[in-house]
């Protein structure tokens, strides 16, 4: 976890290990504070964006706690230890299926689906997932990697029973993959990257045509009550809208960044970033992104991976629509 103040391009960036970094204050100042989540690293870590940006802001701090997956910020977000956090369509229709539900979906995050894949391990015979017919495939359970690869293996004409699925932690798929314990591994964001670059691996197939690409921010319901946290929410979300332009006007510098970070050639960042579906903006809740959820809530259940059927429209809320910007 790391916690952090701003001031004006002086953002403090540290690792887990750092404690409390507090910026700009005075000794005993009691200044509100978001609670934030980060799921992975590179151009999904937040502090790394506004850092290179050169975004700062002095009004609020922000205390952010890492994720491997979007599940667990949901259950962070249940659990009250978040007020603020994103993550794909998926783990909140698990949440929705239970009897707890302490968050609501603000705002969509559209971005590329490219970043997401089945990888294959360097001498891997497969040439299409119709191959994967046997194999170990190792995915992130309740995840956009669970659903992509059903999708995929139905595509193929083939079940999940037609391969032996292996539900890992990104870590633990990252070490199972490296190892050769797995034939193929479905998984999302920078381990594509690192695999590649230190391994061989090869991209299978992309989710591209399968996923919407919306990732969906969440906000804690009390957070949400309470006025002075709904203001700064506001303002995180004009914060971020304006970090992701700053990305898409210096993308060759951000690929840099993002390459150092993640531990990887700079050459494989570009080529992501080359082969990308599209550029990471904010968007509004609209009916067709409520739609896309629920197209995807009903395929869990058709799959018999849900309880019960799930109507994801009440875990929406539009009251920041009028917040987004346009993506600078």
């Amino acid at each position: 976890m790391v916690a952090e103040g701003w001031s004006r391009r002086g953002f403090l960036a540290a690792g887990a290990a750092s404690g409390l970094l507090l910026a700009g204050c005075g000794a005993g100042r009691d200044r509100p504070r978001l609670r934030a989540a980060i799921v992975g690293k590179g151009e999904t870590d937040m502090r790394l964006l506004f850092k290179a940006a050169g975004i700062a802001r002095q009004d609020f701090d922000i205390h952010y706690s890492e994720f491997q997956s979007g599940h667990l910020v949901v259950e962070a977000l249940n659990g009250g230890s978040l007020d603020y956090g994103g993550m794909s369509e998926i783990p909140p229709i698990f949440a929705a299926a239970s009897t707890i539900q302490s968050f609501r979906q603000i705002a969509v995050l559209h971005g590329d689906v490219n970043n997401q894949a089945v990888l294959v391990p360097k001498g891997s015979k497969a040439r299409s997932i119709a191959d994967l017919r046997g194999k170990r495939v190792g995915y992130v359970r309740a995840t956009t990697s669970q659903y992509f690869l059903i999708r995929m293996l139905e595509e193929a004409g083939l079940g999940w029973g037609d391969i032996t699925p292996v539900a890992m932690g990104v870590a633990d798929g990252a070490a199972a993959f490296s190892q050769g314990a797995l034939d193929a591994w479905a998984i999302y964001g920078f381990p594509i990257q690192r695999a590649i670059a230190t391994e061989g691996a090869r991209i299978l197939r992309t989710a591209y045509g399968i996923l919407s690409g919306n990732y969906l921010v969440c906000a804690h319901a009390d957070a949400l009550a309470d006025a002075e946290m709904s203001q700064i929410i506001r303002q995180y979300l004009a914060l971020v809208q304006q970090a992701y332009g700053w990305a898409v006007a210096n993308e060759a510098e951000w690929a840099g960044i993002v390459a150092r970070d993640i531990g990887v050639p700079r050459d494989y960042v570009v080529d992501q970033f080359r082969r990308k579906s599209d550029s990471y903006e904010l968007r509004p809740v609209t009916d067709a992104a409520i739609a896309s959820q629920q197209q995807v809530a009903d395929l869990f259940l058709a799959q018999k991976l849900l309880p019960k059927p799930v109507d994801v429209r009440p875990l929406w809320d539009a009251r920041f629509n009028d917040s987004i910007p346009k993506r600078g």
